[in-house]
């Protein structure tokens, strides 16, 4: 059984929502984040990456970018930015991107859930990343930016949204970026209560986005509880913020790779070995894999087609027979000598939002030399293999659109 639970939001007053609500921190980095905060200060990058005030120089980890966080957040409290609601409420949060519409309700997930495994995750979590956002929850005692988890539809859940968000939003705004951004408060006692029955009886909820907040959500749940010699299971710290989303309505992009070198083999001695699993066709413009087991592949200026074969089509194991698994396994690791792509700096990653032109600008600059496409990974697979205790290999999901920071803020006590 699952927890939603209802809270006191701190949210930006309606008029000032559309200036707070910003990129979440791990989609930018500190030089983009400088520029986007240009012009804006009530942005809430400020809050999530706080270096964009400081001088480059200090290091990302250095404790004052955390406690700059802090002042950040606590001045948008104090200017009336951020107002917190007057009672424990749930909420329901709409993005909406192109013809899509993804609707979550906005509640605290339980971290005993997140230790138990109720919480099912589905990718491992880097150390040094994780310390790094619990450092931020430690010192601005806060989560700032929501996890995206994701449930087996439930049409009890579907009708009580579908209720709520026939009536006006709280808030409407449209980013910079054209995606649109939706909120609504579920004031209803009655509702509120009922929402949580209908998730005890929700087996599992699963990480979508966010494994690193979840850890680091948990790591200072656990770590406050030690400290707290009266700790009784209710408080605050006990629960992290997050975004309730039906699987259905998911939408994930491709992740794509690019590879700086061919590990010193030229074009022709490469295509040699992709040979052995993969046939190869030529294309005439950029390959956008249509379906799963075809990659595309961008090398000197030209789109290729990679069809992997029958032997790799009929793998079994559900981690392995992932598209990433078998560009990895096949391609990547023995044949380009990236063994762990997690440390490996000759590999990069590329979000499919960003576009194939953005793999095509890295190869002809050559920073890079090339670049593979990818067939999205499906829910069910993310599922599948969250349900089976498996993970899989790092960057195999891109979700969009991404969750704003900003509109929703939890405290820990």
């Amino acid at each position: 059984m699952s927890t939603i639970r209802s809270f006191k939001a701190f949210r930006p007053k309606s008029e000032f929502a559309g200036e707070v609500a910003a990129r979440p921190y791990d989609v930018l980095n500190s030089d983009e984040a400088r520029e986007e905060v240009k012009g804006h200060p009530l942005s809430f990058l400020h809050v999530g990456k706080p270096e964009v005030d400081l001088d480059p120089s200090i290091d990302l980890h250095d404790k004052r970018v955390y406690e700059k966080g802090k002042e950040n957040l606590q001045k948008l409290i104090s200017q009336k930015v951020l107002i917190e609601d007057s009672a424990p409420y749930l909420y329901v949060y709409a993005q909406t991107m192109g013809k899509h519409t993804q609707y979550g309700l906005v509640g605290c997930a339980s971290v005993d859930e997140y230790w138990n495994n109720t919480i099912k995750k589905h990718e491992l979590t880097r150390k040094d990343k994780e310390e790094d956002r619990c450092e931020h929850v430690r010192i601005t005692n806060s989560h700032s930016g929501p996890i995206f988890l994701t449930y087996r539809d439930n049409i009890e859940i579907n009708n009580i949204v579908a209720s709520v968000t026939s009536q006006s939003p709280e808030n409407d705004l449209v980013a910079l970026d054209g995606i649109r951004h939706q909120s609504w408060i579920i004031k209803d006692k009655e509702v509120i209560k009922k929402i949580p029955s209908i998730f005890k009886t929700i087996p599992n909820l699963y990480i979508a986005d966010g494994h690193h907040r979840s850890a680091a959500a948990a790591r200072v749940g656990k770590e406050r509880a030690k400290a707290n010699p009266n700790h009784h299971g209710d408080e605050e710290y006990n629960f992290y913020l997050a975004v309730y989303f039906p699987a259905s309505q998911l939408h994930i992009m491709d992740y794509n790779r690019l590879v700086k070198d061919l590990c010193g083999m030229t074009k022709e001695e490469f295509f040699v070995k992709l040979k052995t699993n993969f046939d190869i066709v030529e294309a005439s413009a950029q390959v956008k894999p249509a379906k799963k087991d075809d990659f595309g592949m961008y090398l000197e200026g030209k789109w290729y087609t990679l069809s992997a074969g029958i032997a790799l089509q009929n793998i079994t194991d559900p981690v392995l027979r992932l598209d990433v698994s078998i560009l990895q396994n096949y391609v990547l690791d023995p044949i380009l000598g990236i063994k762990d792509p997690r440390i490996d700096k000759r590999v990069d990653f590329v979000g499919g939002i960003r576009g194939l032109d953005e793999l095509e600008r890295r190869v002809n600059s050559g920073e890079m030399k090339v670049a593979f496409s990818m067939f999205p990974t499906s829910v069910a697979e993310l599922m599948a293999i969250a349900d089976d205790d498996k993970l899989m290999p790092p960057k195999s999901t891109w979700f969009e659109p991404k969750l704003r920071d900003g509109l929703f803020v939890h405290f820990l006590d």
